[in-house]
């Protein structure tokens, strides 16, 4: 218990639903908490993760006792009133192989969100990127707009692939909505 407690590094052990049962000094001055004022507090309710998908996925192996280490990006409020950012890694801790694990949990403080970091980032495309979604917005097949960008049918489908997966388009057609609607695309086209 006296080594826990001196660990520099946030670190706590919760239950496997995320409920904190032990916190350590660090951990509680991260929060402008007693240690003890931690204990019964979701630990998504101090770190949020900046996606919801990896902490689904975290739950759904721990359900199925998978023994790995997890770790989620995520931002706080620190107690000094300063946001900051960093991972929060969860280890699967038990002394029986049968019994449900608690979960080891670090944070490691990568730094202060500054005021640009929190605007999200205007969706660029690069001039190649947008000569390949300015063909097949007006019309053209993939195969022509390979033979006018000189590029491949192959490499014309990787930039679309990759422009779909930034902003998140399901389809050919969401893709150019969305290019219009982020002015990569003018209306004229």
């Amino acid at each position: 218990m006296a080594l826990f407690d001196r660990i520099p590094m946030p670190t706590a052990v919760c239950d496997v639903y995320g409920r904190v049962v032990l916190a350590n000094p660090a951990m509680a001055t991260e929060w402008g908490a007693t240690p003890g004022r931690l204990c019964g507090r979701d630990v998504l309710e101090l770190f949020r993760p900046r996606e919801a998908t990896p902490v689904e996925r975290i739950a759904q192996a721990l359900r199925l006792r998978h023994q790995s280490r997890y770790p989620v990006s995520g931002r706080w409020d620190a107690a000094d009133g300063v946001r900051r950012h960093g991972e929060l890694t969860a280890d699967p801790i038990s002394d029986d192989p049968d019994t449900t694990p608690s979960l080891l949990v670090l944070v490691r403080v990568l730094g202060e969100v500054t005021e640009a970091a929190e605007r999200p980032a205007a969706p660029r495309a690069s001039p190649t990127e947008a000569r390949v979604l300015a063909l097949p917005a007006g019309g053209a097949t993939t195969a022509r707009a390979a033979r006018e960008t000189g590029l491949t049918v192959d490499g014309v489908n990787y930039h679309l692939r990759r422009l779909s997966a930034r902003w998140s388009a399901t389809g050919r057609t969401e893709l150019m909505a969305r290019a219009y609607a982020l002015g990569v695309l003018a209306s004229g086209v």
